[in-house]
């Protein structure tokens, strides 16, 4: 038996971590765990901090994805991982992780999950969340703001000249590889609701298919 894998992808400030969120406290959260993609930016430390400023934080390549997928292969086979953390107003990796435990149900999010095809291929359900481009800005104005210490004029300088090109060079095209289109992220009950019926029937049916878990292989 090996962990149940969902992929949540959209534009920033679309509201993937919140259905993200929400599948995972309605499908049990110590049954599951969430794995975002933000915490896989590449480490800058060898980069002046007036140039990580300047990083393209909405490219493919801003991502070790690499890692990402190394540690996602390692709780597929319910082993742990060191998960990195992301220092966002230093612009860099954080030297310090978070040891996550493995789970049955893992939920890997950010705008670009479904661009790496070897990403793709280890997921059991792949979800694109789509809402309107002025409610995305909003949003991720508020965030930045308030959580990474940006000012107005720099999210908004941001948004014009990386977020809104990459997004439609790179994250609005990946609609295609999705499973499930949830419109308005979160606010869509209805999506979400359907979306955890599936994955609890896809955990009822492994585990009968597979017995009883006792013979699970234990984190090591």
């Amino acid at each position: 038996m090996k962990p149940i894998v969902i992929g949540v992808a959209g534009g920033s400030g679309s509201g993937k971590s919140t259905v993200a969120r929400e599948i995972l406290r309605q499908v049990n959260p110590a049954h599951g765990l969430i794995l975002e993609q933000d915490s896989y930016y590449k480490s800058q430390d060898h980069i002046p901090l007036e140039e990580r400023k300047k990083t393209n934080y909405d490219h493919p390549l801003a991502y070790d994805n690499d890692l990402l997928l190394q540690h996602l292969e390692r709780l597929l086979q319910y082993k742990p991982i060191q998960k990195p953390v992301y220092d966002f107003t230093r612009h860099t990796r954080s030297k310090r992780t978070i040891l996550v435990q493995p789970k049955d149900v893992v939920i890997v999010e950010g705008i670009l999950v479904l661009e790496d095809a070897r990403l793709r291929q280890l997921m059991d359900i792949k979800v694109y969340v789509d809402t309107d481009a002025d409610v995305r800005f909003i949003r991720r104005l508020r965030r930045d703001m308030r959580r990474r210490g940006r000012s107005m004029q720099s999210v908004i300088d941001q948004y014009l000249t990386t977020v809104r090109p990459m997004h439609r060079q790179f994250v609005e095209p990946t609609r295609r590889y999705a499973d499930i289109i949830i419109p308005e992220g979160g606010q869509n009950r209805v999506a979400i609701d359907l979306l955890v019926t599936k994955i609890r029937s896809m955990l009822d049916e492994r585990k009968k298919r597979n017995g009883s878990t006792a013979d699970r292989p234990h984190p090591v």
